[in-house]
């Protein structure tokens, strides 16, 4: 493989869609889990690229991307326009819908009432992100180099901490997050993990 890491396109769209779904288990493939493999990236990966493009980088092999990281370095900014401009447009076009597989529900209660970050953590680490790598990428130090890139962006924009969520049981990404120097800053349905910049 030559992989490298660039900024996402427009066209990395359904890339994101789908290694969001791929890893949305934890960090394992959750396809079972959902009746819709759009379902994860709505909320995690796909609306990075529409509002916060500056932010949004792909690990690419040539034209397969096997990689993602997105962020903000705004978190309630960019929560504030999710409610202007995503969710209402989901809340039409998903009206209909109803929970089919086991973790639907967890995206169709999202977009029906949007759920905000805890305002303790975004005011103290105002800049958030998500990161997801394929198996075949999940070595070679391309997470942290990964993460590297979308500290630098944040930085660059001004943000002066980060914060980042992980699954209660996704003990490898702990451990990962724990050596690259990120802190637990919160704990509850999920853990929150922050660094300063």
């Amino acid at each position: 493989m030559s992989l490298e890491i660039r900024p996402a396109r427009p066209e990395d769209r359904n890339a994101l869609f789908s290694i969001c779904v791929l890893t949305a288990n934890a960090g394992t493939d959750a396809t079972a889990l959902y009746s819709d493999p759009d379902y994860p990236g709505l909320v995690w990966s796909v609306p990075y690229l529409d509002f916060a493009p500056d932010h949004a980088f792909v690990l690419a092999d040539g034209a397969d991307v096997l990689g993602y990281v997105v962020g903000t370095p705004d978190t309630k900014a960019f929560e504030e326009q999710l409610d202007k401009d995503w969710w209402p447009m989901l809340a039409s076009k998903y009206a209909e819908r109803k929970a089919e597989a086991k973790f639907d529900d967890v995206v169709l209660s999202r977009i029906r009432q949007p759920r905000h970050s805890d305002p303790t953590i975004s005011k103290s680490h105002p800049a958030h992100l998500h990161i997801n790598l394929l198996p075949p990428a999940q070595s070679g130090g391309w997470g942290r180099k990964l993460i590297e890139t979308e500290l630098a962006s944040l930085r660059d924009a001004g943000a002066p901490a980060m914060h980042l969520g992980l699954s209660l049981t996704n003990d490898r990404a702990y451990g990962f997050y724990k050596h690259i120097g990120l802190e637990e800053i919160g704990r509850g349905e999920a853990i929150w993990m922050g660094k300063t910049l």
